[in-house]
C-alpha cells in the first residue's frame, strides 16, 4: 500500500513538473541589422532583465504565389543571413541570454505571408523545395550553436492548411539534424487550427489578439478583453499537455493600439504612450502567472537602444519608453 502511495505521489510530481513552467522566457525579439552587434548592443537586452532572444534570419519572395524563396545571400543585410545570426547568437551568448532562432519570409511589398499560396502543384512542389532548403539552412545552425529553440515558420496558415503532410514530415526531418526544442509562430487568429502541434514542443502564438477599441484603452479594459481569448488559449494547451510561447507579443505606442494590435500602418501616428504601457500590463498579468504559459517575446528590440523608440516613436518597440520599465519589471530576476 505504502509502495502504491508513493508511485502515486511520483506520478502527479512527474505531472506536474512537465506543465509547470517555473522559468519563464522573457525574451526579446532582436532585429536583424546591417551591422555587426558587440557587448554595447547587448548590454540594454541584459538591463531589461531578458533572458532569451530571438535571432531572425530572412528569406525573401517576390509575391504570394511565387515558390522561391531567397536567402543568405550577399545582397541581404547582415543580421538576415546565416553567417550574421551565428554572430548575433555568439554576442548574445557571451551575456547569458539564451536564443531561439526564427527563420522568417518577407513577400515583396510587405504582403501577409499567411497568405502565400501556390496555383498549381508544380508550385507548390517547388515551395517545397525552397522552403526546406531554408529551414534546414538554419535548422543545422540551431543545432551547430545548440540553440535553446528553434522556430519552425511564422505565419504561413495556408501554406500549412493546404501542405500538412509536407509540414509532418518536415517536422520529422528537421528533428533528425536538431535536438532543441521545437515551435511554430502561428497567427493569433491561426493557432487554433494549426495542425501540428502535439509535434512540437511549445504551442507558438504571435499574440496581437484585440482587447480593446478605447483609444487609450485601460489596464481594467484590456483584463477584460483578454477573457474572450484566454480560455481558448488555455483548452488548447491542456488538450495537447503543451505549454504556450507567445514568440511575438507587444503592442504599439498609439492611439487604440489594443483595437487591431497586428497593425503597421505608418499612417496611425499619433503617439500614445498610455495605451502601449496598459495593454503591456494587462498581457503579463494576464499570463505571465500561469503554469502551463511557457514566456514569450516583445516585439520588437533594436540593436542600437539608445537611437530607436523614444517617447516621440508610435511604433512598436518599447526601448526608451514607458512600456521599457514596464517590461523591466515583470521580467525581473527572481531574488
Amino acid at each position: 500500500m505504502k509502495t502504491f502511495k508513493l508511485l502515486f505521489l511520483l506520478s502527479i510530481f512527474g505531472l506536474q513538473s512537465c506543465e509547470t513552467q517555473t522559468n519563464k522566457i522573457n525574451g526579446v525579439s532582436f532585429v536583424a541589422s546591417r551591422d555587426i552587434i558587440d557587448e554595447s548592443h547587448v548590454n540594454p537586452v541584459v538591463k531589461v532583465n531578458a533572458n532569451f532572444a530571438a535571432v531572425m534570419p530572412f528569406g525573401f519572395i517576390k509575391n504570394l504565389d511565387h515558390p522561391e524563396i531567397n536567402h543568405n545571400t550577399d545582397r541581404q543585410w547582415f543580421g538576415e543571413t546565416k553567417p550574421g545570426s551565428k554572430q548575433y547568437i555568439e554576442e548574445l551568448r557571451k551575456k547569458g541570454i539564451k536564443v531561439m532562432i526564427k527563420p522568417q519570409i518577407w513577400v515583396w511589398k510587405g504582403e501577409f505571408t499567411g497568405l502565400i499560396k501556390m496555383s498549381t502543384e508544380e508550385n507548390w512542389k517547388a515551395l517545397e523545395d525552397s522552403y526546406t532548403s531554408f529551414i534546414l539552412e538554419y535548422t543545422k545552425l540551431a543545432q551547430e550553436v545548440n540553440a535553446e529553440i528553434l522556430c519552425i515558420g511564422t505565419e504561413l496558415e495556408l501554406f500549412v492548411k493546404h501542405r500538412p503532410q509536407y509540414w509532418t514530415d518536415l517536422i520529422k526531418e528537421i528533428k533528425t539534424i536538431y535536438s532543441g526544442k521545437l515551435t511554430y509562430a502561428a497567427n493569433w487568429d491561426e493557432f487554433k487550427r494549426t495542425p501540428f502541434w502535439d509535434q512540437l514542443d511549445y504551442i507558438g502564438i504571435d499574440a496581437y489578439f484585440p482587447v480593446s477599441n478605447q483609444k487609450t484603452p485601460t489596464y481594467e479594459e484590456c483584463i477584460e478583453g483578454w477573457k474572450a481569448h484566454k480560455p481558448i488559449i488555455t483548452k488548447l494547451s491542456e488538450t495537447y499537455n503543451k505549454p504556450v510561447l507567445f514568440t511575438e507579443y507587444g503592442y504599439r505606442s498609439v492611439d487604440f493600439s489594443g483595437r487591431e494590435p497586428w497593425v503597421s500602418d505608418i499612417a496611425m501616428d499619433v503617439v500614445n504612450l498610455d495605451a502601449q504601457v496598459n495593454t503591456t500590463k494587462a498581457l503579463f498579468e494576464t499570463f505571465w502567472k500561469e503554469p502551463w504559459f511557457a514566456g514569450g517575446f516583445i516585439w520588437k528590440w533594436f540593436h542600437k537602444h539608445d537611437e530607436v523608440g523614444g517617447e516621440n516613436n508610435s511604433r512598436f518597440t518599447p526601448q526608451n519608453k514607458p512600456a521599457e520599465d514596464v517590461i523591466r519589471q515583470y521580467y525581473k530576476k527572481e531574488e
